[in-house]
């Protein structure tokens, strides 16, 4: 997934990027809400993570904004605030998840992982796919009943065929998933991963339609 991450917090921030980052989603990292108001209007995300104490401002403004413009990009606000009537607050403003700090990291993907598989309209972690048994809580892929080992990158481009199983996905949209603002891409790096993928997993899982762009074959 392509994240927006807006926290001022240098040290959490860090930390929080490398987390989803190793999960194999593309992260933005911003520490003021008029950065992120940029971002949002430029970019079309998967999620943001939101603090709500910000130098500028306060997250609940902005995630109320977000709302108020028909932006339904799935939030997961990340605070300090504790409190019961803080928490309503968020989610009452919109917000899909309330992760309270300090938060344990692996708490953060598993939360990031179900918000996705619910905005993804498949809530259950096991998918059957042809020979493909997925398990998208533990991103794992076992094909005719052997596990099938795919890198970070590797399972972030084919959960983006996975949580949109009949969408055809430009070469662009795929970059965009898997790459965050200044990376370095190569002309094919797509194409790489697409043929790698296919190995893996099968040659007809992924159909190529020239000039557009790929999407999962139905098996």
């Amino acid at each position: 997934m392509r994240v927006l991450l807006v926290e001022d917090a240098p040290g959490l921030g860090e930390a929080v990027r490398e987390q989803i980052a190793d999960d194999g989603h593309a992260v933005d990292w911003v520490q003021r809400l008029d950065h992120a108001r940029n971002s949002v209007h430029t970019t079309p995300y998967d999620l943001v993570l939101l603090d709500l104490m910000l130098p500028d401002g306060r997250g609940l403004d902005f995630l109320r904004q977000l709302r108020s413009a028909g932006n339904v990009t799935p939030v997961i606000i990340l605070t300090a605030q504790d409190q019961i009537s803080d928490r309503i607050a968020g989610l009452n403003a919109g917000a899909d998840d309330y992760l309270v700090k300090p938060f344990d990291l692996f708490e953060l993907s598993a939360r990031v992982a179900a918000v996705a598989r619910r905005y993804s309209g498949n809530p259950n972690p096991q998918i059957r796919l042809g020979e493909l048994q997925i398990d998208m809580s533990a991103r794992s892929v076992q094909r005719a009943g052997a596990t099938v080992d795919l890198t970070a990158r590797e399972w972030a481009l084919f959960e983006a065929f996975v949580q949109r199983p009949n969408a055809l996905l430009s070469k662009a949209q795929l970059e965009e998933r898997l790459y965050a603002f200044g990376a370095e891409i190569e002309s094919n790096t797509i194409e790489v991963y697409i043929s790698r993928l296919r190995k893996k997993l099968g040659r007809e899982l992924i159909e190529t339609v020239r000039g557009m762009g790929y999407r999962l074959r139905p098996l």
